[in-house]
């Protein structure tokens, strides 16, 4: 019992960890998006702060509104039009949604197993002391 249960729990936390790091990954894209779409509205040598880390600014002016430079992953950039940037992160918050319906699914099947299986176990472990209980008696 203790094994099925343990192997079950940690599925549903790894499953629960991977939903968790989906999401986050949703709102980063879904914030990038927003940046575009604010970013087309402003025009060239507008003053802006650009990010050199994660807690660093430095003043700048945009040099051109036209193109973006998004970050597609591993180090890799693309330069995009402001159209091709906002279809390029809804196709990828579209993708990462579905895999986060994928995982939640997953994630309700494991947690419907793990209850099915405790079910058994204690249905097996009324019928065993049943058992004791009648050839004590």
């Amino acid at each position: 019992k203790a094994v099925v249960s343990t192997q079950s729990t940690g599925e549903e936390q790894m499953l629960t960890q991977s939903l968790a790091q989906l999401k986050g990954v949703q709102s980063r894209f879904i914030e990038s998006q927003e940046a575009v779409s604010k970013l087309s509205k402003k025009e060239t040598g507008k003053d802006v702060l650009v990010p050199l880390t994660s807690s660093m600014y430095v003043p700048g002016q945009l040099a051109d509104t036209e193109k973006v430079l998004i970050d597609i992953g591993t180090g890799y950039h693309v330069k995009m039009t402001i159209s091709e940037a906002k279809a390029y992160f809804i196709r990828i918050t579209e993708y990462i949604t579905k895999k986060m319906e994928i995982v939640q699914k997953n994630l309700i099947e494991k947690d419907k197993l793990r209850q099915v299986t405790t079910e058994i176990l204690q249905l097996k472990i009324q019928a065993q002391q049943q058992q004791s209980a009648q050839q004590q008696a």
